[in-house]
């Protein structure tokens, strides 16, 4: 029987896996620690915002973000003009690929890097071109290795999810020098706000300076927004051009837009939370450390744990094991690391539990 028939390649693609929504039970309180989100919630800011645009739900949006454009310039500095919003940074990165990519074209990712970049690689009809890293971190010169005539963009998570490491700027800055002009390098920094490395630099600069680099951003992380999907791009006037011809004329919702307009703004609720991931993921890190588990060094709200092979100690028993306490955490088979396990930052009663689920674990003959 004839049928409609996909695209070559999709499907070849193997679909993106969210970490666990647990269904709560009576009885037992459930700590959702596997999507890396805020354990604060939204400024109470972007809240009110979000209410006071129930009002007028029978409109359309304005069609180009024009207020939360100029929310983003004024808190960084920026030409609203150059920037784009989407239904998170997931559509962004999506518009990027469908616009610049297609049959024949390469792009490469690192090993484990954030699934939607070989997704929305594929979707476009390009490869995806893997290049290894070093440390569970980005490797600039296995990534210029790997460039050919068909490289037409490289993705790069600065800081990287899963893993939770961060590339200094110098090494980001060779990275576009050594890049042919034509290639568009992708940053996104999607976690660029828990960072406080005196070498990190968000990489507004070199967008501002070149003409074949961009860097992306979410509110779903500190902002607490990730309900509303709502994200945005910083880029090259031509890019963001290109990119609006295709965009959906009313892609971010009213409500979206207004909240995270306010959420920008709400600097203290932000520096509230920046300062709790850090104490609490240098615990964290401490504490399972002592457990004799490896833990990746992060910089980041969430923490790469690292379990052995040994049968009762593997990472998939310790998810189980902290599943039935309650303790959801994001196990990693599909990213390539199925002897690790990702936990997010969480309230300070959440984090001890983990800690303490772990030393169970652990202990166990």
């Amino acid at each position: 029987m004839s049928r409609p028939v996909p695209n070559p390649g999709i499907l070849d693609i193997a679909p993106y896996t969210p970490g666990k929504s647990p269904v709560p039970e009576a009885g037992r309180k459930v700590f959702k620690l596997s999507a890396n989100e805020t354990p604060f919630g939204p400024s109470p800011k972007a809240m009110d915002a979000y209410r006071d645009a129930a009002a007028h739900l029978e409109d359309y949006p304005e069609g180009t973000s024009r207020v939360l454009r100029a929310a983003i310039g004024r808190a960084y500095g920026l030409d609203p003009d150059r920037i784009i919003c989407g239904a998170g940074s997931d559509e962004i990165l999506n518009l990027l690929a469908h616009t610049f990519l297609s049959h024949g074209d390469e792009a490469i990712s690192t090993t484990h890097a954030f699934l939607v970049y070989p997704i929305a690689t594929m979707a476009n009809g390009a490869t995806n071109i893997v290049a290894p890293e070093s440390g569970y971190t980005a490797d600039i010169d296995a990534i210029l290795k790997r460039v050919t005539p068909k490289t037409k963009m490289v993705w790069l998570a600065n800081p990287n999810n899963p893993t939770g490491t961060y590339l200094p700027f110098d090494e980001i800055r060779r990275l576009r020098a050594e890049l042919p002009p034509h290639v568009l390098l992708v940053l996104d920094g999607a976690y660029s706000d828990y960072v406080s490395r005196n070498d990190y630099e968000f990489g507004i600069e070199l967008v501002a300076t070149t003409e074949n680099t961009v860097l992306t951003h979410t509110f779903s992380k500190i902002h607490g927004l990730a309900a509303l999907r709502i994200g945005w791009m910083f880029g090259p006037a031509h890019i963001v051009d290109a990119m609006n011809r295709i965009r959906g004329p009313f892609n971010v919702s009213t409500p979206a837009m207004l909240a995270a307009a306010a959420a920008i703004e709400d600097t203290a609720h932000v520096q509230m939370t920046r300062l709790h991931t850090e104490k609490w993921r240098n615990w964290l890190t401490d504490e399972v450390t002592k457990l004799g588990l490896k833990v990746t060094p992060s910089v980041t709200n969430f923490i790469l744990i690292h379990f052995p092979d040994t049968k009762g100690k593997t990472a998939s028993e310790a998810d189980a094991f902290l599943t039935r306490r309650g303790l959801v955490l994001r196990a990693l088979d599909n990213y390539g690391l199925p002897n690790a396990l990702r936990m997010t930052v969480g309230t300070e009663e959440a984090n001890r539990l983990v800690a303490d689920g772990l030393r169970d674990f652990m202990a166990r003959t």
